[in-house]
């Protein structure tokens, strides 16, 4: 089996190689530097990928994309559709002409449009995503599925939400740091659901929807089955780090407070306190259930 990986140097894209690697696939990587001796090297920003790059290919697993915030919103459109849009439309073309037989695609929670109804969002709750990088995931999303629909190509879609484990960046790493170096406040209790997924059972969520027929043109969003509230995740980091749990807490109050400073500021309030709660009630039907759990970290899932 030659198993073709995008972003295979990513946060996400080392644990699926590892796993790869241990059911002994041939891997070939995409990447800005070469890596391994199969490597394909492009840049998605600049370059196309070649028209060659998938030619012997069995499976393409695309998890690369743009997802951080350039600052510009011009330049943030024009990478954002030429990465996560164009880049992911060329790779599925080029997969089909190569006689690719598996195509997945990882996007994201984002991708379907902002909570509304007070539930965990499964699949079926779609709203006109919200942010730049939720709608290319979106516009890839139906592109891709469409050209597994007309091509006859196997195309399965993972969506998740908050990912941690080993080496983890953004956010949650910043807010871990903020807590061992005391800085970070303690959140207040406001019973807020917000949903995580480790990456091992991530990359296990992956490897299953591109083994089971059942998921061909489908869409799944992959959790570990619980939420947590803001401070539940405070409170396992402070273990996580060896720090006394407070008993206070910085009330809500304040916060709304603080977001009345700025649009950027709510909006950092409103990604630190608000609800994210997705079910993966689909992919547990078939056969997914996540192995860890917020409870279970520890110092290395950071």
């Amino acid at each position: 089996m030659v198993s073709f990986v995008t972003g295979g140097t990513g946060f996400v894209g080392r644990i699926l190689i590892k796993a790869l690697q241990q059911r002994q696939d041939n891997i070939r990587l995409l990447s800005r530097k070469q890596q391994y001796e199969d490597t394909v090297v492009c840049d998605l920003q600049i370059d196309q990928i070649p028209n060659d790059a998938l030619i012997g290919v069995d499976m393409v697993f695309h998890l690369a994309g743009l997802t951080h915030d350039l600052g510009d919103a011009t330049k943030i459109k024009h990478l954002y559709q030429k990465v996560n849009v164009n880049a992911t439309v060329r790779l599925a073309e080029l997969a089909v002409k190569s006689g690719v037989k598996i195509f997945v695609f990882a996007s994201s929670v984002k991708a379907g449009g902002i909570l509304t109804s007070g539930k965990c969002a499964t699949e079926n709750d779609q709203s006109e995503p919200d942010g730049i990088y939720g709608k290319t995931k979106r516009e890839a999303e139906l592109k891709i599925l469409e050209i597994g629909k007309e091509s006859g190509m196997y195309v399965s879609i993972v969506r998740p939400p908050l990912v941690y484990g080993p080496n983890v960046k953004g956010n949650l790493k910043l807010m871990l740091l903020g807590i061992k170096k005391g800085w970070f406040p303690p959140l207040p209790e406001i019973g807020n659901r917000r949903s995580m997924i480790h990456v091992d059972d991530l990359v296990r969520a992956i490897l299953l929807v591109a083994e089971d027929k059942r998921a061909n043109g489908e869409i799944f969003i992959a959790t570990d089955g619980t939420p947590y509230s803001s401070r539940e995740i405070y409170n396992a980091m402070c273990s996580v780090t060896g720090k006394l749990i407070p008993k206070w807490s910085v009330p809500k109050t304040l916060f709304d407070l603080a977001s009345l400073a700025s649009p950027r500021i709510k909006y950092k309030i409103n990604k630190l306190l608000g609800d994210e709660c997705y079910s993966s009630v689909k992919l547990e039907a078939l056969g997914f259930k996540a192995k860890k759990s917020l409870k279970d970290m520890n110092e290395t899932d950071f």
